[in-house]
């Protein structure tokens, strides 16, 4: 069927007054839409299941011992005499992360890789004879160590001249982005960070356009503000801290979409880049599993800052706090209990058996059902673990945990929530039972559950 141009409406006052009607009520019809007719897209849903990555700050700064460049520094400084980011890896992947995104080139425009776009990169430093390619050297890196890899390109840029001509910094920032997108193989994420921006006007559009071309199921991490280019959110601070129940679907200006939140911290307080003599400021252990419960626990991605220090080596001391954060994450889930429970039906199984990718479906049409795990002795928890199966959207609305006592049999109420979302961790006083449910209170279609999973961790260690 041939279209109808432009010209052929205008020609015919009726069609145009459809078309047009057409397209004036589309908003209502988004709007109109429920938040859980709302699905995520594939790769958004596998990037959920990665749950845990780190970001990794390198770059003039490491060698001046700041936070923020203006753009001045002489790539002369960057000079990482002993770089290898096998050890970051390494430490990083022993942490329990699933992927990487660096920061190819930060707010001062020193750029990471030999772009052709300009001379304020690692071309024109002494590394490597000037013949260097951290973007490269950390991409290979991470995939031998089975790490995703993505890139952080900040809009903003201190350096480049052309930044002061909107439109001539767009060519030049999407050029950056093209190499990128296509020297380095698949990107798990873009980070498209808003930060200073002094009033320039960005085409963000155009960057997303750029990006898609070539990496189509790359997640667009950006503020909730980008409504329109991202596939994940800011969760607004930097703190590892996620303080409400995440409901994966936001609503902007009568529009729906599937914005995953990714909560961002880094390993040393307030710190991205490294700085010397800083160890007091590396966060305990017990902080570290405290952002984790508040962030993948509570159905977010949690993106862990690191930076490696002058010499392109992570410090000691923070290899060794990323080995402990892996080995107390380990710990924590070597002793399921839901795995001890009682044999039961087939359709309760999948989400009783330590494998996420079956799931427990509620009964067709219900909006309240239970999920109960029977023990033959009784077993004593702490801690519960729920994962939602998000690919036909988010269901449950409101759902509490029960234990039934083994006196009265009567079931009581240990925790509760409005959310489950990708996971959540409900920690309570210890319970000691025989008979534990997963109790759907309220739910916009059959409830359906990946994993119910119950612990005994005590603290967090």
């Amino acid at each position: 069927m041939r279209g109808i141009d432009a010209e052929g409406a205008l020609a015919r006052p009726w069609l145009a007054a459809l078309l047009l009607g057409a397209i004036a009520i589309a908003p209502l019809l988004a709007a109109a839409q429920s938040d859980s007719e709302i699905r995520p897209a594939p790769y958004q849903v596998a990037w959920q299941d990665l749950e845990f990555g780190a970001i990794i700050h390198f770059s003039t700064n490491t060698f001046l011992d700041r936070e923020w460049g203006d753009g001045t520094a002489s790539p002369q400084v960057f000079d990482p005499r002993e770089f290898d980011p096998d050890q970051w890896m390494r430490a990083i992947r022993d942490a329990g992360a699933k992927y990487v995104v660096l920061v190819a080139k930060h707010h001062d425009g020193f750029c990471l890789w030999p772009t052709q776009q300009t001379d304020y990169s690692v071309r024109s430093s002494p590394w490597q004879n000037g013949k260097g390619d951290v973007v490269g050297d950390v991409a290979r890196s991470a995939r031998k160590y089975g790490l995703k890899f993505g890139i952080y390109l900040s809009p903003w840029d201190r350096h480049e001249p052309k930044y002061k001509d909107s439109a001539a910094y767009d060519d030049y920032y999407n050029a950056e982005l093209e190499e990128l997108a296509t020297h380095y193989g698949d990107l798990v994420e873009f980070w498209l960070d808003g930060a200073g921006s002094a009033g320039h006007v960005y085409n963000f559009k155009r960057m997303i356009e750029t990006l898609r071309t070539y990496q189509p199921n790359t997640v667009v991490f950006a503020d909730t503000a980008l409504f329109e280019y991202g596939d994940a959110r800011w969760v607004g601070n930097e703190d590892g801290l996620v303080p409400y129940e995440n409901w994966n679907v936001i609503d902007r200006h009568g529009y729906l979409r599937w914005r995953p939140v990714e909560a961002d911290t880094p390993l040393r307080k307030q710190h991205w880049f490294w700085h010397p003599n800083d160890e007091a400021s590396l966060k305990s252990l017990d902080g570290l599993l405290e952002i984790y419960d508040h962030t993948v626990g509570r159905g977010a991605q949690l993106m862990l800052g690191v930076a490696p220090d002058s010499r392109g080596l992570l410090p000691d001391a923070d290899v060794k706090r990323l080995e402990e954060f892996g080995a107390a994450l380990r710990k924590r889930a070597e002793n399921d209990l839901s795995l001890k429970h009682r044999a039961t039906d087939a359709v309760s199984e999948a989400a009783l058996d330590g494998d996420p990718d079956t799931f427990w479906s509620a009964p067709a049409g219900s909006n309240h059902a239970a999920l109960e795990v029977d023990f033959d002795t009784p077993v004593v928890f702490d801690h519960a673990l729920t994962m939602e199966w998000l690919n036909d959207g988010q269901r449950v609305e409101k759902y509490a945990i029960e234990a039934m006592d083994a006196k009265s049999g009567k079931w009581t109420r240990v925790a509760d929530g409005q959310a489950i979302g990708h996971e959540k961790i409900d920690s309570f006083s210890a319970v000691t039972a025989t008979r534990v449910r997963l109790n759907i209170l309220s739910s916009t279609a059959a409830a359906r559950i990946r994993e119910f999973q119950l612990y005994r961790w005590g603290d967090r260690r």
